[in-house]
């Protein structure tokens, strides 16, 4: 097939390019061939716009023309086939063809063209096409990817090729270096080994020396018999004996005449050995001798003992023998050797005299021979100098040579390292923007997820609602929404596991979410806890100050706050900065010629950690780095800074000590070295370090980090840095170059520069939510940032890679110039260096740059408000003005911020002279001031250290349950809601739903109509028979009317029982129940509250606080709950409970069937009890609150009066005190009387009112002198009544405000769910009516069909169809079938002449052509 539509293509065709079999999938893929073909055939006219390019693009703008031709013909063409050609899948472009070919060969026999074809085409399938190439187009956009996905897919193919060739170069490179250490550490063992084999064998020959220098002494030959053991033991004594005496008359000889002093010395202390041996000898032997006989006398006879003890006597005498003969040999080694000895000094004289008289001949003739040498070498070096001087130039030209060329490969190199540098980077490029394209993407689809979400709840609960959602779930949802959290339900948490999972805690964080929002609005009472406008009057409580100066007195009492460090304290530079900027942007640069040109201080991180080290290298100490200190302080200010950052190494130091005294601890002495070679030991190592400058200790912390491979820690780094700016003078400023370099760098300098942590938390925040004290100490004052001014040197990273080239390209340029300038060797190694920096890390450190950048850009611009950016890409003069143009700036406002400073102060401390004076003014007399007001001075009084212990746990307690309760009740009440709609909503559908529910209707009516058509029509005319139907019409109404009027008593029924159900009364309970709790939460507080302050003043007087007689007020709840289930629970239950539901309407009615004029009173008695139950719980609801306010009122009543009568028995006492001193003056009966009469008054004046009889005691004891300090004593209590009272009356407006509040939204929470239910239940009525209507309506058009139909005489042919509300003729179906048709008579010619007319003879020519045109021609005819 594949070779016949090559022919039809290459020969009929002639397509612009040959085809091959094999290559349609090749050549058909872009689309234009087939065009091109199309073309041929005059159905392609927009051919001019197909491209031959194999792009993405091409191809879809080629098949997407082509789609509605290919349909026009027939073909079958989808997005799926254009793809498969478009990719080359096999078989595809030929079955495409293969079709062509057939419908082009069938439009070339119809000789069509495609005008032609088109309007053929029907108008309705016309647009249908052109819809569906619309669609056609986009999924074909849809499924071919875009041509830059395309090539982006080629580039990283082609760089995951070249990282993989780089990779495996790597690993091939690191398994050569792997066996190259290998091999260099086999061969440092066979090393190791041979030197151990050598060292083994020189001390083998040592031992071997050492073992033939030991004189050993034979054996003697074992005997075997006793007698002869002991024969040869007596002559071998006696022998030794007399040699023994031989040889010591000799050696006393010798000595006398040959032994010197020393000798003397050596040989008297070996006897003195030698005789102390033999003594311990002899008496272990003697020992040993005294325990054998002992225990031998026991266990053996005399003889054998004695035996033994002679054995051992001359075993002791051989071996004082043998010693005798080691020292005699000794002896002898001496004398040989003091011999040998003078006969070597003997001959060395002898040998020197005679080479001196041999050296004084041989002088003479080596002058000779040297005066001939010295001419021999003088002319051989003139000759070699001239030989040196060739090689010279030959080897100087070599090796320029050979440097061009190395030159021109270093150049060729480096270029190809800069172009793989940039591609690296272009590609590092690449993947950080489809990491932010893919973030964007992933934040932005969250976003969009959240929003349907957000939609579809919305639409749920429409449905649910009516199109009546509360504003509260809006607002719930909005916060979901903010904070990204789920709408819907995730995991259910009721039953809480101990783990719970992650849906779980996504809920818990949902509900904490809106139980802080619900608190927060309750508190501030905004919105949903809002007052309405009537009650606007009712605004948030105002704080309660004194309870707000109590609380936070006891809090520094239990737990007393930390004191603050004082910050370190610097001088007032005049500018403090920081440039900062990629690398190679010019920041080195600009601060040299700043500090040039604005003499300002350059600080430079890795410049002073070098400098600190070498200060620890030098061992620089305290007085050498403080004298630059002391010429530039000018006040003590500085020496406090400096103190403050002298301790920052410390910690660093002790750390660095205590490993030094771990790893010496191995040995006897531990020695540290340091580099120059010196030593001194661990433990003077400590003073050492004390003596050292900071920056020196510094210094040694680095050092000891860098040793160890590790990098220096960013405190360690400011520490040193901040040394540095201590040592700066202050009339000069700083600049920091390149720092810092992190977020974690800017902050920590931020802290110890400024003393101020910016992520600190307030330590006091949280302890107290409920009330505030306006006097707190405040924080700490805001002060300026570490820099003045922060400026971005910004540039961009093909400019870096460029600077990179220039720098690599300079490096042949200073390594030629270095040979010819040896001076310059320092600038060359620091060039080299930063050139290798350059080449190994320019990409990291820009990723890096580019990584941490933001969070610093964010920390200058938006926290600190300092940054500058600058344009590095300009040269190099212009972009050192701008800056300093910026430096100069912030210099000119920094001064004249301190100017301004300076005069404000100043203005305000101008002295007043007696002349401008005004002349006096009569004053009024000052208002009382009022307890907790700002010119109030509370009293505070000591304390004991119980009272603390015990009120600040006791309020912690309260606030906690104050907060945790609120919390809770809310969340219930959010509950309540939810239920609310959706039992609502489910009472909706169900009644809707069983109002939809089939009844017999249809199987009367198509009884009916059955009856009806089954009437012969005959009879149907007839007058009786039609009075017959009209009865059975009348009839068959009456039975439809009754059974819509039943549907409507039971579906009246079913409303009364959705009424009846208890629900509704319930749900007020709970609700009233929850806002009931909230009462007695407000109540509680106000409760604790006082209690605590009543603890308070009576500690604060020096009283033992009293226990509270008085039982917590319980606000009393609704009793919801079953009487079944009322009797198990009354024995628990402490909460008073009040009765709630009103006897059902249903005990007094029978579950049967009732009429019309029962179901309307029970509908008024329901109508009834709700507006009762309404109106019971609205009253129900304010007789509470009136409980509540009148507890609240009563408490506060009853305090004031207990405090009174305290004061007044009190006053009493002292009456009683006064009267007894005044009576000792009297005698004792007149005493004896009055106290009498003490004690008859006593009890009346306890009795007595509180108003003018204490004004008359008051009168009465008036004359008597009062002590200052009871005198005191009374005006702290009357402060301390008065402050007391002040925050009880205060805290009883507030509690009384939330009541009231409270009460409000009980009343319209309950409100709004009575007219919810009562919508539902009108809304149930109403759609009941409607339906009714509806029904009676379908039957009246039943009726009036039906009579029509007997009135016509005419059977109803349609099937007849009554569907609850609904009724129509169903044209479907067939009820009496249709008449059977007359037989078809046939047609019957009649016969006339034989003779055909011209017209018939016409006629039937026509019709025969029609039929058989070939055989007529055939017949000739």
């Amino acid at each position: 097939m594949s070779e016949i539509l090559c022919e039809w293509l290459n020969g009929e065709v002639k397509l612009s390019r040959t085809v091959v079999p094999g290559s349609f999938s090749e050549e058909f893929s872009t689309g234009y061939l087939l065009g091109e073909l199309l073309h041929k055939y005059g159905l392609q006219d927009d051919f001019n716009q197909f491209s031959q390019s194999r792009v993405a693009n091409a191809k879809l703008n080629n098949f997407s023309h082509l789609e509605p031709t290919l349909h026009l013909l027939g073909v079958q063409f989808n997005e799926n086939v254009a793809q498969d050609i478009m990719t080359g899948q096999h078989g595809a472009a030929t079955k495409l063809l293969y079709e062509l070919y057939i419908a082009l060969e069938k439009k070339r026999k119809a000789k069509l063209t495609g005008v032609a074809m088109e309007a053929m085409r029907p108008a309705a399938t016309a647009k249908l096409k052109s819809i569906e190439s619309v669609l056609y187009r986009e999924r074909l956009k849809t499924l071919i990817p875009r041509q830059t996905d395309l090539q982006l897919q080629q580039i990283s193919e082609h760089f995951e090729v070249k990282s993989k060739a780089i990779e495996d170069k790597l690993a091939r490179i690191h398994v050569a270096e792997q066996q190259r250490v290998q091999k260099l550490q086999e061969e440092q063992k066979a090393q190791d080994i041979e030197k151990h084999r050598i060292g083994r064998r020189r001390q083998n020959e040592i031992m071997a020396k050492i073992q033939a220098a030991i004189i050993q002494i034979p054996k003697p030959p074992p005997s075997h018999t006793i007698k002869a053991i002991e024969a040869k033991k007596f002559l071998k004594k006696k022998r030794e004996a007399e040699d023994t005496y031989k040889e010591i008359k000799k050696f006393e000889k010798s000595m006398a005449g040959n032994a010197s002093a020393v000798h003397s010395q050596v040989t008297d202390s070996d006897i003195q050995e030698s005789l102390q041996t033999q003594k311990l000898q002899e008496t272990t032997l003697e020992t040993t001798a005294q325990t054998a006989t002992e225990l031998l006398n026991i266990y053996s006879d005399d003889e054998y003992i004695r035996k033994i003890q002679k054995r051992l006597e001359e075993d002791t005498f051989a071996r004082e023998q043998r010693e005798k003969r080691r020292r005699k040999m000794l002896m002898e080694q001496l004398i040989a050797h003091e011999a040998e000895e003078e006969a070597y000094r003997e001959e060395q004289l002898i040998y020197r005299l005679m080479r001196q008289s041999q050296q004084e001949r041989r002088i003479a003739v080596q002058l000779m021979h040297v005066r001939h040498e010295k001419e021999v070498l003088r002319q051989n070096r003139i000759f070699r100098e001239k030989q040196y001087e060739e090689r010279r130039l030959k080897e100087f030209q070599e090796a320029l040579d050979r440097e061009a060329a190395l030159a021109k490969q270093e150049k060729i190199e480096c270029e190809e390292e800069i172009i793989k540098e940039r591609e690296c980077h272009e590609k590092i490029a690449v993947e950080r923007a489809q990491a932010r394209y893919k973030k964007h993407y992933f934040i932005c689809r969250e976003v969009i997820d959240q929003i349907i979400d957000l939609s579809t709840k919305v639409g749920e609960y429409r449905l649910l609602t009516n199109n009546r959602i509360p504003l509260k779930l809006m607002l719930d949802w909005k916060e979901f929404f903010f904070n990204g959290k789920p709408m819907y339900e995730q995991a259910s948490i009721q039953p809480l596991p101990n783990e719970p999972s992650p849906e779980q805690l996504v809920e818990l964080n949902k509900m904490n979410l809106l139980d802080e929002k619900d608190y927060g609005e309750y508190k501030s009472m905004t919105g949903e806890w809002c007052p309405t406008e009537e009650n606007s009057e009712n605004k948030p409580p105002l704080n309660n100050n004194i309870l707000g100066h109590v609380l936070r007195r006891l809090m520094e009492i239990f737990c007393p706050p930390k004191p603050r460090s004082s910050p370190p304290v610097f001088p007032p530079f005049p500018i403090k900065g920081c440039i900062l900027g990629k690398l190679f942007s010019g920041k080195t640069t600009c601060v040299k010629f700043l500090e040039k040109a604005c003499n300002i201080q350059v600080l430079s991180v890795d410049t002073l950690v070098q400098e600190a080290i070498q200060a620890f290298l030098k061992n620089e100490t305290k007085s050498e780095h403080n004298v630059i200190p002391q010429e530039a302080e000018t006040s003590g200010e500085q020496n406090e800074g400096q103190k403050n950052l002298s301790k920052s190494p410390l910690k660093v130091l002790k750390k660095l000590q205590t490993e030094r005294t771990i790893n010496g601890s191995k040995g006897n002495c531990p020695v540290k070295k340091d580099p120059s070679g010196q030593e001194f030991k661990s433990n003077s190592s400590q003073d050492g370090l004390s003596k050292l400058s900071v920056r020196a200790q510094l210094g040694a912390a680095s050092q000891k980090l860098l040793k160890k491979g590790k990098s220096i820690p960013d405190e360690l780094l400011i520490d040193i840095l901040l040394e540095a700016i201590n040592q700066t003078p202050p009339e000069k400023g700083w600049i920091v170059d390149g720092f810092p370099m992190t977020i974690n760098q800017a902050k920590l300098f931020e802290k110890a520069y400024t003393g101020i942590d910016p992520e600190a938390k307030d330590e006091d925040s949280g302890k107290l939510s409920l009330v505030t004290d306006p006097r707190a100490p405040n924080k700490s004052p805001v002060t300026s940032p570490a820099f003045d001014v922060s400026v971005l040197l910004d540039i961009s990273d093909t400019v870096v890679l460029k600077r990179v080239a220039n720098l690599k390209s300079d490096k042949s340029k200073s390594s030629q110039t270095e040979q010819e300038n040896n001076n310059h060797n320092s600038d060359a190694e620091i060039l080299e260096e930063k050139i290798d920096l350059a080449r190994d890390l320019v990409l990291h450190r820009i990723s890096s740059f580019l990584d941490t950048w933001p969070k610093l850009e964010k920390w200058f611009s938006v926290h600190q408000n300092i940054l500058v950016k600058v344009n590095a890409e300009t040269e190099e003069s212009l972009m050192c003005e701008t800056v300093k143009e910026i430096i100069m700036e912030e210099i000119a406002k920094k001064q004249n911020r301190k100017s301004a400073q300076e005069i404000s102060p100043g203005k305000k401390l101008l002295p007043v002279t007696h002349q401008e004076l005004p002349p006096p003014i009569p004053v009024a007399p000052p208002l009382p001031i009022e307890p907790g007001s700002d010119e109030w001075i509370y009293v505070d009084e000591p304390l004991p250290k119980e009272v603390p212990g015990f009120l600040v746990p006791y309020w912690e307690m309260v606030e906690n349950a104050y907060i945790n309760t609120i919390k809770t009740i809310l969340r219930c009440l959010r509950d309540e809601q939810h239920s609310v709609i959706y039992y609502i909503a489910d009472v909706r559908k169900k009644f809707q739903d069983y109002l939809k529910c089939p009844d017999l209707k249809q199987e009367f009516v198509s009884k009916w109509q059955s009856d009806f058509n089954s009437i012969a029509d005959d009879l149907r005319e007839d007058e009786e028979t039609k009075a017959e139907l009209h009865q059975r019409v009348t009839d068959l109404r009456d039975l439809l009317w009754d059974i819509c009027d039943n549907r409507r008593e039971e579906a009246e029924q079913e409303r009364i029982d959705i009424m009846n159900d208890g629900w509704l009364p319930d749900h007020k309970g709970i609700a009233m129940n929850h806002f009931f709790s909230l009462m007695q939460v407000e109540v509680d507080r106000f409760q604790d509250t006082k209690r605590l302050l009543h603890d308070y003043y009576r500690a604060m007087e020096g009283k033992i606080p009293t226990d509270d007689c008085q039982d917590f007020t319980r606000i009393p709840l609704l009793d919801i709950i079953d009487v079944e289930q009322k009797e198990d629970q009354n024995k628990s239950t402490r909460i008073p409970l009040v009765s709630w539901k009103l006897p059902s309407p249903e005990i007094n009615i029978t579950k049967s069937k009732i009429k019309a004029t029962l179901q309307k009173s029970a509908k008024d008695e329901n109508s009834e009890n709700g507006v009762a139950t309404s109106g019971k719980g609205g009253n129900l609801i304010t007789d509470t609150w009136q409980t509540a306010v009148t507890a609240v009122s009563n408490m506060v009543t009853a305090e004031i009066q207990s405090k009174e009568m305290e004061e007044e028995k009190e006053r009493q006492q002292l009456e009683l005190k006064e009267d007894l001193q005044s009576s000792q003056t009297l005698s004792d009966k007149a005493t004896g009387k009055d106290a009498k009469d003490a004690k008859k008054l006593s009890p009346k004046s306890t009795t007595k009112k509180k108003g003018p009889p204490s004004t008359a005691s008051v009168v009465e004891v008036s004359p008597v002198p009062i002590n200052p300090e009871e005198l005191k004593k009374q005006e702290l209590a009357l402060k301390i009544k008065q402050e007391y009272f002040s925050a009880l009356k205060h805290e009883e407006v507030a509690a009384k405000s939330r009541l009231e509040l409270i009460k409000e939204k009980a009343l319209a929470f309950v409100e709004e769910l009575t007219v919810k239910t009562e919508d539902a239940y009108k809304d149930m009525e109403k759609w009941l009516g409607s339906r009714f209507l509806a029904e009676m309506s379908s039957v009246e058009k039943l009726i009036e069909v039906a009579r029509h139909h007997i009135e016509s005489s005419s059977k109803i042919q349609y099937e007849i169809t009554l569907e609850e509300t609904d009724f129509f003729i169903s044209s479907d179906v067939k009820v009496i079938p249709d008449p059977v048709p007359s037989p078809h008579v046939p047609h019957t010619e009649t016969s006339g002449s034989g003779s055909l007319t011209i017209s018939q003879l016409t006629t039937l020519h026509k019709q025969f052509l029609q039929v058989a045109p070939k055989v007529l021609c055939f017949l000739g005819i």
